[in-house]
């Protein structure tokens, strides 16, 4: 079993990926999409969890999907004619660091997707590309609540804290319109439900050759989360305008 697959198990009951709850996702949403009929691209978007919302309570609202996983976009596809909003919904299989668009976007999300760009700052250049004039990005960053272990780095990267992850943010031209520093309640709830839909997968699945592997990777991930990175780990969710100065 691939890791596209584990995550999908993992994140059968928290499909937004990120530690927040969904009255966290909402307020963001509010604040990012404050017309309601706005153009808006996920770079890694991932099965669209995010633009699914979006498009679901926003009947005017129009949305483009960026990801490099054929099987994400194709659940985000199936969920879309589910709830109605498919001729709203563009999906494009690509790198999200190779697309490129002939029209800018109003609004641009990357959430858990920081990755893909190679950090934080690059992560912004390419949604600052997408972005038009007066436009908004919405963004999901880790950060360490207090100093880390050495493992702890290891495992999750190396991040700064909250206050040189958001001065960061503002030396490359940006201004938090709003923010939400996700609760304890969030984190917790975010990891037990990933790796507790994993464990309960692999029990429920026991003649399945890859029960053994994903239930050992609940088990570190339990671990890594209780005894490595829980106290010192954070979650940041920003919304940004270009500062008129950098725009």
């Amino acid at each position: 079993m691939n890791r596209e697959e584990i995550s999908r198990i993992a994140h059968a009951e928290h499909p937004i990926k990120s530690p927040l709850d969904d009255d966290s996702v909402g307020r963001l949403l509010e604040r990012g999409l404050p017309r309601g009929d706005e153009h808006v691209l996920d770079l890694g978007c991932g099965a669209g969890e995010w633009l699914l919302r979006a498009l679901a309570t926003r009947p005017h609202l129009h949305a483009e999907g960026v990801d490099i996983s054929e099987d994400a976009l194709a659940q985000a596809a199936t969920a879309a004619i589910g709830l109605g909003v498919q001729e709203r919904l563009v999906l494009h299989h690509r790198k999200a660091e190779d697309f490129v668009s002939e029209e800018p976007f109003d609004v641009v999300l990357s959430f858990g997707a920081t990755h893909a760009f190679g950090g934080l700052l690059p992560t912004l250049a390419a949604a600052r590309r997408h972005l038009a004039p007066g436009g908004r990005v919405l963004l999901g960053e880790g950060f360490w609540d207090r100093p880390p272990s050495q493992e702890a780095i290891e495992m999750l990267g190396d991040f700064t804290d909250l206050a040189t992850t958001v001065e960061r943010v503002v030396a490359d031209g940006w201004t938090p319109v709003h923010g939400h520093i996700s609760t304890r309640r969030e984190l917790d709830d975010y990891e037990w439900a990933c790796w507790g839909s994993l464990a309960a997968w692999a029990l429920d699945h026991p003649a399945d050759p890859d029960s053994t592997h994903v239930l050992e990777t609940a088990t570190t991930r339990r671990r890594e989360w209780l005894r490595v990175y829980r106290e010192s780990w954070g979650f940041v969710s920003l919304v940004l305008r270009q500062t008129p100065d950098h725009a």
